[in-house]
């Protein structure tokens, strides 16, 4: 995104927002379905010559009341209000809360721990901000071993969905699950992130451009399919719902049986009932 995040954050929110969705009339002879700037600058109560300003990279200033009304006429949710505050004070040479140079969460706090005990026999996993598997549950280690999400010394959940073929074969939707966790992941971290960005770096010499032409506009904040359908190597199909838990650097991923067929595969599977001590991964500096 260049130096300008605020204003290719901006541009993009307001191309993809339509007119119906907040009330205007759609009118003849328009060459985007998204909002004019006049039309977005008459809703935030901002002069359209300001928003030009803003989206140009030529203002980088704005104040946060400002802000708050452009997130208010874009419609923009609470992490996309987050990333929007990231991407100003990052324009601005301010410090983002989520700084460039703190290094995603590796230690797992005794209270995460605690709770993954707690939903065992459910396969559950902890992730930090850029994916990296630091903690899960035993039932999610037998679910996700056959995966291949927990190869290698440092596995990453990002990294496993964009290059091991074994994803899109355990995913026929594969798309939104991939769009789903890069939301997440880049909603949780500034622009600027130098550790999410050298993960991109790789991931675009990996993946080429399935990663590549997802990473490079502006993030979404993009759910996850209500119900996720998995074709599992051992288990046969299962339909889940996956359910997060965001905690300041951490999320945990809940795998949830969404039908009776699932359950019973489940508890198969993860052995319910001969379930061994809470397994962490050791991670490097």
């Amino acid at each position: 995104m260049g130096d300008n995040q605020l204003g290719v954050f901006l541009r993009e929110r307001r191309e993809l927002l339509t007119p119906e969705a907040v009330g205007l009339p759609t009118g003849p002879r328009r060459r985007t379905p998204g909002l004019r700037r006049s039309e977005l600058a008459m809703l935030a109560g901002v002069s359209v010559e300001y928003l030009t300003r803003l989206e140009q990279g030529r203002d980088r200033n704005p104040s946060s009341q400002i802000l708050g009304a452009l997130a208010d006429a874009l419609r923009l949710d609470r992490d996309e209000r987050t990333y929007l505050r990231f991407a100003a004070k990052a324009v601005n040479g301010d410090p983002a809360p989520c700084a460039a140079s703190d290094p995603p969460a590796r230690e797992v706090r005794p209270a995460l721990l605690a709770i993954l005990r707690s939903l065992e026999p459910t396969p559950a996993v902890l992730l930090n901000r850029i994916s990296d598997v630091l903690a899960h549950t035993v039932a999610y280690e037998r679910y996700a071993r056959p995966l291949g999400i927990l190869d290698g010394a440092e596995p990453n959940l990002l990294t496993w969905i964009f290059t091991d073929p074994r994803a899109r074969a355990a995913l026929p939707d594969w798309d939104a699950h991939a769009d789903a966790e890069l939301s997440a992941v880049r909603m949780a971290s500034s622009p600027d992130d130098t550790h999410l960005n050298a993960l991109a770096e790789d991931l675009t010499v990996l993946a080429g451009a399935a990663f590549s032409d997802r990473f490079r506009p502006a993030p979404l904040s993009l759910p996850r399919p209500t119900v996720a359908t998995v074709r599992h190597p051992e288990a046969g199909p299962l339909r889940l719902h996956m359910e997060t838990l965001a905690s300041e650097d951490h999320r945990v991923l809940i795998h949830l049986p969404a039908d009776a067929p699932t359950e019973h595969s489940l508890n198969h599977l993860v052995g319910k009932g001969t379930l061994l001590p809470l397994p962490t991964h050791s991670r490097s500096a």
